[in-house]
Order: structure tokens, then C-alpha cells, then sequence
């Protein structure tokens, strides 16, 4: 688990701590992005309605996949880009 941590830290894909509702999946995605948070979260909500399924399969595997924040990004000794 730690490699697949390291690559989406070394992508800048990680759940920051700051700015998060749930895990922090939708604010990581839209720093890696560069937009706005509630854009993605919006979103998100909006093809939940559209097309229902996959988004609550997805959600929870990034959750699991994408680093938390600092903590793993330090031990892996990547810098990830200032939000």
C-alpha cells in the first residue's frame, strides 16, 4: 500500500487536511486541478444524479488510495505543489 500511496503523492494526489468535508478525496482532486473545491463537489453531486453507481464505488477506493495530506508525503520525501 505504501508504493501506491508513494505514486499518488509523487502525482500530487493526496487528501489534504485542510478544507475537507468527508475524506478529503474531492479537495485533493481539485488542488491536483487547480480549481475550486466545490466545483468538484458539485460535480461529483451532479453525475451521482445523472448517472448513478460508480461515483460511490469511486469515492471510497480514493479515499483508501490517495495519501493523507503532509504525513505521507514527508515520510515518502515528496514535495507536492503549494495549494
Amino acid at each position: 500500500m505504501n508504493a501506491v500511496h508513494t505514486t499518488f503523492a509523487r502525482r500530487g494526489l493526496v487528501r489534504p487536511r485542510d478544507g475537507r468535508l468527508l475524506g478529503g478525496v474531492c479537495a485533493g482532486l481539485a488542488q491536483r486541478s487547480g480549481i475550486d473545491p466545490w466545483a468538484v463537489r458539485a460535480l461529483f453531486v451532479t453525475t451521482l444524479v445523472v448517472v448513478p453507481g460508480s461515483q460511490v464505488l469511486i469515492y471510497p477506493l480514493l479515499w483508501v488510495l490517495m495519501p493523507e495530506g503532509d504525513a505521507v508525503v514527508a515520510a515518502a520525501g515528496v514535495h507536492h505543489p503549494a495549494a
